[in-house]
This record gives C-alpha cells, sequence and structure tokens, in this order.
C-alpha cells in the first residue's frame, strides 16, 4: 500500500458495531489475566497477556509511558443547587511543564472543558475543601474563552498547598465517558498503570493497564530493556471524527517529553522496538519526524512541534533515512542546545498507508468505532483491522480501555525499508 495523505480518508470505512456488552467497564481483578491477541504475518492467534514474553528477544527495547492520571474532574455546586463541572485538560501555559503548573502554590490556569457553562453566568465558582484538617476554599473563574474550551483560573487561600495537592484531595478520576459509570475508589489505583510516575495525563495510557510486576519482572530476566517516555494523555483521544474526512478534523496535540539517554539507547539498539500503547507509538514516530525537521529544515521549534499535516510535506515524506541516521541527529542537536530532555508537542496523524519509521510493535486494546486510534490500528496491519475486530468480536475479547490486549507486529507492508 503506497505511503498516501490521509486528507481525503473517509471515516465511514473505520465504523464497526460494538454492543454495550463487549464495553469491559471494571478491569480483571489481576492486571495480567487479560487475552492477547497476537496479529503477526497476516495471522491471528490468542495468548495470555503473558504470552508478550515469548514475542520479544534479549536486547528488545519495550518502550512504556509513565504519564499519571490526574484528578482532572472538579464538581462546583452553585447556591442555586446547580452542578457545574469543570474539567482540567491542560495547563494554559503548557510550554513550562505540566509538573510546574501542577506545583504552584495559591493560584493555577488551565485550559478547561466545562459542563454546563450555560449556569455560569458570572462570578467565581467556590468550593470548600479540607485537607490534614485545614480547611480551604478553592474558587474558578473563566479568565477567556479559547477556540474549543475554556481558559480557567483556579485560586485556593492556603499556599501551603500545590494544585495537585488540591486537585488530588477534591478531584474526580476522569473515567472515559463511554464506561457511563460512577467513578469507585478502586479506580484510583486501576486506572494508573503500576510505572507511572509523571502526573499529567487525563486519559490512562491503557495499554499498560495489562502489566504487572510479574511480567515485567519476567521481562528483564529474559534481557529486554524496558525504557520510558512520558506522553499526556489529553481527552481528545476519546473524540470521535464527526466529519467527513479527515481533513476536516482536527487531530488533539499531546505533549511528549524524551530524555537524552533514551535517545541514545534507540541510536545504538540492535533488537526490535516494541511500543506499549498508541500514545507510546506516536512519541516513537515523532521524534523521526523532528529529526526531519532537523536536517531538512536546519531548525525545530519545540514550542510549535509537530503538526497534524506536517510529515506530508513532500519533502519530509519523500526523506529516505533510518532511524539509526535520525536519531543521531537528534541527538546531536540536543546536545547543541544543552538539552536533557526533549519536550514538545505533537498532533502526528498516524492512517492507512503511513509507513513506520521507528517501531517494529504494538502493545494495544481495542479501540472505538471512527476513532484516530483505530485509524492507527489500520495503519499497523496494513489496513487489516476489520479482520482483526471481527475476530476479537466473535471470540469473546473485551473492548476498549479496561478491555484486553492486542499484540501486533509490523511486516514489511508497513514499514519504511532504508
Amino acid at each position: 500500500m503506497a505511503e498516501t495523505d490521509p486528507r481525503h480518508i473517509s471515516i465511514a470505512d473505520f465504523d464497526y458495531p460494538l454492543p454495550e456488552d463487549r464495553i469491559a467497564l471494571f478491569p480483571l481483578q489481576k492486571r495480567d489475566n487479560s487475552k492477547l491477541l497476537l496479529y503477526k504475518n497476516n495471522e491471528i492467534s490468542v495468548h495470555p497477556f503473558s504470552g508478550l514474553l515469548n514475542q520479544m528477544d534479549a536486547g528488545d527495547l519495550l518502550i512504556m509511558n509513565n504519564s499519571r492520571v490526574i484528578n482532572a474532574r472538579l464538581k462546583f455546586q452553585k447556591p442555586t443547587g446547580g452542578v457545574i463541572e469543570v474539567f482540567c485538560l491542560e495547563p494554559a501555559d503548557a510550554i513550562s511543564g505540566y509538573q510546574h503548573a501542577l506545583s504552584t502554590h495559591g493560584t493555577s490556569i488551565w485550559k478547561c472543558l466545562v459542563g454546563g457553562v450555560g449556569k455560569w453566568k458570572s462570578g467565581s465558582l467556590k468550593k470548600d475543601i479540607s485537607i490534614d484538617e485545614n480547611n480551604l476554599e478553592l474558587t474558578a473563574n473563566i479568565t477567556e474563552r479559547t477556540e474549543d474550551a475554556w481558559l480557567i483560573r483556579f485560586d485556593w487561600n492556603n499556599p501551603q498547598y500545590s494544585f495537585l495537592e488540591i486537585i488530588e484531595k477534591t478531584g474526580q478520576v476522569p473515567l472515559p465517558p463511554y464506561l457511563k459509570r460512577n467513578v469507585e475508589e478502586s479506580d484510583r489505583e486501576r486506572y494508573q498503570t503500576i510505572y507511572s510516575k509523571e502526573e499529567g495525563s487525563v486519559a490512562a495510557p491503557t495499554a499498560g493497564l495489562h502489566f504487572s510486576n510479574t511480567i515485567l519482572t519476567g521481562l528483564k530476566k529474559k534481557g529486554i530493556n524496558l525504557l520510558e517516555v512520558t506522553l499526556h494523555v489529553g481527552a481528545g483521544t476519546f473524540k470521535p471524527v464527526n466529519t467527513p474526512t479527515m481533513e476536516q478534523h482536527v487531530m488533539h496535540s499531546e505533549w511528549i517529553e524524551v530524555n537524552k539517554d533514551l535517545i541514545t539507547r534507540l541510536l545504538t539498539t540492535k533488537g526490535k522496538i516494541v511500543t506499549v500503547g498508541t500514545t507510546s507509538l506516536r512519541t516513537m514516530e515523532s521524534l523521526y519526524w523532528i529529526a526531519a525537521k532537523i536536517l531538512l529544515q536546519k531548525e525545530f521549534s519545540p514550542e510549535t512541534g509537530i503538526g497534524q499535516w506536517d510529515i506530508y510535506d513532500e519533502a519530509l515524506i519523500e526523506l529516505k533515512e533510518n532511524r539509526q541516521k535520525m536519531f543521531s541527529i537528534l541527538l546531536e542537536w540536543m546536545n547543541s542546545k544543552q538539552m536533557d530532555k526533549l519536550y514538545t508537542q505533537t498532533r502526528l496523524l498516524i492512517s492507512p498507508g503511513y509507513k513506520f519509521r521507528v517501531a517494529d510493535a504494538l502493545v494495544t486494546n481495542f479501540h472505538q468505532p471512527k476513532s484516530t486510534l483505530l485509524l492507527l490500528v489500520a495503519a499497523a496491519t496494513n489496513n487489516e483491522w476489520r479482520k482483526i475486530y471481527d475476530y476479537a468480536l466473535n471470540n469473546g475479547f473485551r473492548f476498549l480501555s479496561f478491555g484486553d490486549s492486542s499484540l501486533i507486529v509490523f511486516d514489511k507492508a508497513v514499514k519504511a525499508e532504508w
């Protein structure tokens, strides 16, 4: 399949019937008890999730997203009794980093969605909070309307506490809307991967939910290198494509953070690069395109990052350089800027016809119809996604965030060979 610009892809071609009873509302009691559908050499086989170990060899790299979900849903009750929900998407000044915004004391400004905003005519929303037997008041004020959200300024009258401490105490776990259930106490733990560290996501990198300490120990014993990146998952990951073609769809932007040491490891590895989740995959592929911009345009702006259509620029898409050279270029550029970490945003859209420059395989769950995540799976399977999803539906697989897993091993048809 030729590599093509996805603007004219019809999203109607990526729909499928998903009965509600196939959506996993809760995780399994044990993380690694899920099933693993293996798609390799155009064939499907079924394994326990632990079967992932048998598909990897010593020297392979397993790339995991260590982002941690924050309690992004804040509910305020008006004096009249109405409830307004404020959903924190990302810091207003995201380029300064999520940790900066979450560690602020006394005030913090976030880009938010607001449920019931029509009831919020003017003035502040207020909420009483108790932390460590200290009572304080959290207030929220609209400062600006953006194209697709609101900028909300949060203030609290006890500056000894950070914004992260505030939302951890009073916010709710942002479960996906398609689960259609109330948040339970167990969700605080089970909607996190066991290796989550860097707070900032408003949705879990769900492919990682299957990993247990037993699985990670087994991978290490086999000589598989476990490496971490950070991509803070935004609510846009759940946003269905509501336009007839991809040209009108605005791809969500997400912030990524990659250590220089990881790029060095990528440069020197001779094994397979296996990505856990679409977030890790998009991060790895974005690194190639960042290096491509540096090579062809002599510069790269971390604040601007990778745009939705950037890589379909003729000069970039025709670039035929292997990943080792591109990582070498990226590493040299970071050294010239005295950067230990690369922090930037990406709107990378991967769809059928895309040739993977970095990743060799993908661990992922089963995704919503008409979603950009399903487009990515279609790209990874040479557009054989329907065969895989029909099999999963007909053989008792559980779907979406708390559902079962798959391992897609890329064949030559979907990889850039040069």
